[in-house]
């Protein structure tokens, strides 16, 4: 199944991906649905144990999640009567994401984080690697640009106006 993809210039604002992709998962109880089954719990009652969602809520949400090719629902492998939640490929695809904010929330959100992630036998620090250079990334090496017309990083660009700021690094 393929995700719900969508014009990102249908959202208001700037036309931007990460304005879509938080349409499909930006929700609080759909990030920590989609962390339960990484950890592997799969079924409702467990997501909804670990979540503290309401369940109506979370049903909601769930459902969201594979309309929208996030995750899949089969047969559970305790029980066939009962349907399961699994990762798709482009659920799987969230792990640098959910790490990412784990990893700002042990720096920014908490006083003392309530769980480490290991690498064999060591705490977790990821970094970023160009794929198609091999370099890790320095954030001042990184630019953005602006594909669409009528846009720059300064905002909408109106006819007669000065693009500005089309290019920045961070």
């Amino acid at each position: 199944m393929s995700t719900a993809r969508r014009d990102p210039a249908t959202l208001p604002g700037r036309p931007c991906s990460i304005a879509s992709a938080l349409e499909l998962v930006g929700d609080r109880w759909a990030l920590l649905a989609i962390r339960e089954v990484m950890f592997g719990n799969h079924r409702f009652g467990e997501i909804a144990r670990n979540t503290g969602a309401p369940r109506d809520r979370l049903a909601a949400r769930l459902k969201d999640l594979v309309e929208a090719g996030v995750l899949e629902r089969r047969p559970s492998e305790q029980d066939p009567r009962y349907e399961a939640y699994h990762l798709t490929e482009a659920g799987h695809e969230l792990g640098p994401v959910t790490r990412a904010l784990l990893a700002w929330g042990d720096k920014w959100a908490v006083t003392s984080p309530p769980m480490k992630m290991l690498h064999h036998d060591h705490p977790l620090t990821a970094r970023t690697i160009c794929t198609t250079c091999g370099e890790p990334v320095d954030p001042r090496d990184v630019t953005r640009e602006m594909t669409l017309p009528d846009w720059n990083l300064a905002g909408p660009v109106t006819a007669g106006s000065t693009p500005r700021g089309d290019r920045h690094a961070h």
